[in-house]
């Protein structure tokens, strides 16, 4: 028998929203038909500028893509006004939150998250064997007072995402720099910001600005939501240049595909896009939260595009339905949110067929 680490055993796979295909092979259904509202893609798909560079990269797919990927870091250097040598580029964000736990954390260390955070920081904190202090989160927040007296002497990594997934709640930029500022200087805060393109303007904040304040900060943020790229896996961090010297040294070879990096500078050059899929998600959200409250269905306020919302006893009963019919949303119980559903924001067609079915569940149930 061979033997593997032991906190490997205590490991779970990840659980990914149920792909399209899977659920019309299970209920012989059109998958053309199915609505995925699981995973906070973009409804949109891709921007067209972002297609077009995929496909001529496509082109050059028999080459290896360039490791340090010099152009997207470029266009990325361009946009938020950094060195290239501070930007650190993944296999989506969850590979550079891989990356942060295998080069900062370790047997006799700790990581602080907050209850109700991405389960990747758990996951990816086990691995490496240092312990996990989960901090209780106060009405589906993070507890950020709570979280900066949970650090112990032994930390080494403190998670914080904004706005929050699984539950799209949101801390203020006063709240959240208090917060860097405070925190021991050798302590890694990870700032999170899978969904910082949906925060509107009154809510937006200049988080590069604090990495150039504060050496022990590290933003992460993906092309996969707001951008449409969750297919292609690419995302990218900033930090100081010691940080990601550290990250690149453990980052493997050709992590992000020509193809991947084609399609980013694309996105990023696509300002109508960004700006579509802002007013859609926004307008979706409204949709959505209208639909709840004459369905009587309890949900958290969400920054993101998402909606986290209770159906209490009758949770897995109402996903069931869904399912039956066609619709795919994300069970919390990973997340020991049993009674709650997580649903993406998706095309007004798509949000308005939702509703309709929910309220055929909800009686059923």
């Amino acid at each position: 028998m061979v033997h593997v680490v032991p906190q490997i055993l205590k490991a779970r796979p990840y659980q990914a929203g149920k792909p399209i295909d899977e659920l019309a092979r299970e209920f012989g259904l059109d998958s053309s038909k199915i609505v995925k509202l699981a995973s906070n893609e973009n409804p949109l798909g891709m921007s067209p500028k972002a297609r077009l560079n995929a496909l001529k990269a496509v082109e050059m797919s028999a080459l290896y893509p360039d490791a340090n990927g010099f152009d997207l870091k470029a266009s990325l250097s361009r946009k938020l006004d950094v060195p290239q040598a501070w930007i650190t580029l993944g296999a989506g964000s969850n590979e550079l939150l891989e990356l942060i736990a295998s080069a900062f954390l370790t047997v006799g260390r700790s990581a602080v998250f907050a209850q109700y955070a991405f389960s990747v920081y758990a996951q990816a904190t086990l691995r490496t064997g240092a312990d996990s202090i989960v901090v209780d989160a106060r009405d589906f927040a993070h507890d950020l007072d709570a979280m900066s007296r949970a650090v112990r002497d032994d930390t080494a990594v403190v998670f914080v995402a904004n706005p929050n997934n699984p539950t799209g709640t949101y801390l203020s930029p006063e709240k959240l720099e208090a917060f860097i500022a405070g925190m021991r200087s050798d302590v890694l805060i990870v700032l999170d910001e899978a969904y910082n393109e949906y925060l509107p303007d009154d809510k937006q904040y200049d988080s590069v600005a604090w990495v150039k304040r504060y050496r022990n900060l590290i933003v992460t943020r993906t092309f996969s939501k707001a951008y449409g790229l969750a297919g292609l896996r690419v995302g990218y961090s900033i930090s100081a240049p010691e940080v990601a010297d550290f990250l690149n040294r453990i980052r493997p070879a050709f992590n992000v595909s020509n193809v991947a990096q084609a399609a980013a500078i694309g996105a990023l050059e696509d300002q109508d896009f960004r700006e579509q899929t802002f007013r859609l998600n926004k307008q979706g959200l409204e949709q959505l939260f209208t639909g709840f409250r004459k369905l009587a269905i309890p949900c958290v306020d969400s920054c993101g595009n998402f909606i986290l919302a209770r159906f209490g006893a009758y949770s897995s009963r109402v996903n069931a339905y869904l399912l039956r019919h066609g619709i795919i949303v994300r069970p919390m119980d990973g997340y020991g949110l049993g009674e709650w559903l997580r649903i993406s924001v998706g095309l007004p067609d798509q949000n308005a067929l939702l509703l309709e079915t929910l309220e055929r569940a909800l009686d059923e149930a």
